[in-house]
């Protein structure tokens, strides 16, 4: 049997087209998809510069969707993805840590991704949202999880609580925005964001959440500095923005993955005692309390967000490419389902 699906062909190529119905193996479930959201990772893909996505490919990890066979239990049941499978019985897994797994494997990398009718997952990779919360919401989880770890992370180590501190959060995308929000959720009133597309610039300024600013335009609001710097690009030149930011015994969070570009002053830092963070995606921890807060609408009214249908989606990464999209994060939907 076939489903439709867009496929990752080539250097910004995507492909609407048919392709085989995936079949789960062993403790898998299979998914029909409602909603599944690009990723700055799956821009990386179609850029031709991340290695690990090797064309053809079918991309996308932010999901959610039905079950339709495997766990039994939960038949029929809408359903959230956390897309990062993991072995669950090593050092990392077994102390909740399982996003350090080093037999991790993330959908739309090597295994087939979500821009599509079906996809298969482990069952031990499904959550269940609650009744009232909409597939273009629910898709969102992955990516929320994602600024919530970072936030956990720095909450974890920081010397006073983030509703005291100043911070600054670098890229306006959708982990951008997300972590701006989710501090301000945390009480956080002393929140900066630097974009430098004028559009999501916008978006960002509606939702009253932080001051935005063209770091390559304006200078930063606060000469201060800040207590935290949350780098939600990662590129040579936001790494370079955030070691200048972030003041001494402050933490530098570095959570894109744009490029290994150098930019980081290690000798400020050495110097400055700045606390040092990587983030790589979440825990199921983190998965399960990002959706609380969607499902809570405690993260505003989302309308930061853009649905499309999945046969338009190469015009999706078009507009995204070309800076053409203000919506921070725009989901793809099958036909069907809108």
């Amino acid at each position: 049997m076939t489903m439709k699906a867009l496929v990752y062909t080539g250097t910004q190529e995507v492909e609407y087209r048919d392709e085989n119905k995936p079949v789960p193996g062993p403790n898998q479930a299979l998914i029909e998809v409602a909603a599944t959201a690009i990723c700055g990772s799956d821009m990386h893909a179609y850029h031709g510069l991340d290695e690990r996505r090797v064309p053809p490919l079918i991309l996308g990890h932010e999901v959610a969707g039905k079950l339709v066979s495997g766990a039994d239990h939960l038949m029929d049941q809408q359903v959230v993805i956390n897309p990062l499978m993991t072995c669950g019985h090593c050092s990392p897994c077994m102390s909740g840590r399982a996003n350090l797994c080093s037999k991790r494997e993330i959908i739309g990398m090597r295994l087939a991704g979500a821009y599509a009718q079906f996809l298969v997952i482990d069952e031990a990779n499904l959550l269940i949202p609650p009744p009232n919360v909409e597939p273009w919401v629910a898709c969102l989880t992955e990516p929320t999880a994602t600024g919530l770890h970072a936030v956990a992370l720095v909450e974890r180590i920081s010397y006073r609580p983030l509703s005291e501190q100043r911070c600054l959060v670098i890229g306006g995308g959708a982990i951008g925005l997300l972590t701006a929000l989710i501090l301000s959720a945390k009480g956080c009133s002393h929140i900066d964001l630097a974009e430098t597309n004028a559009l999501r610039r916008k978006t960002v300024e509606q939702q009253a959440v932080a001051r935005v600013f063209d770091p390559s335009a304006d200078a930063v609001p606060d000469v201060r500095g800040y207590d935290v710097v949350f780098d939600c690009v990662g590129a040579g030149v936001t790494r370079a923005m955030a070691s200048a930011q972030v003041v001494a015994g402050g933490i530098l969070s570095h959570v894109g993955l744009q490029n290994s570009d150098e930019g980081l002053d290690m000798r400020r830092i050495t110097l400055q005692e700045v606390t040092l963070l990587g983030n790589y995606c979440y825990t199921p921890a983190d998965m399960q309390a990002a959706l609380d807060m969607l499902a809570n609408k405690r993260l505003g009214d989302l309308k930061w967000v853009q649905v499309r249908p999945l046969s338009e989606g190469a015009q999706a990464f078009s507009d995204l490419h070309h800076g053409r999209a203000a919506a921070a994060k725009i989901v793809l939907q099958p036909d069907n389902h809108l």
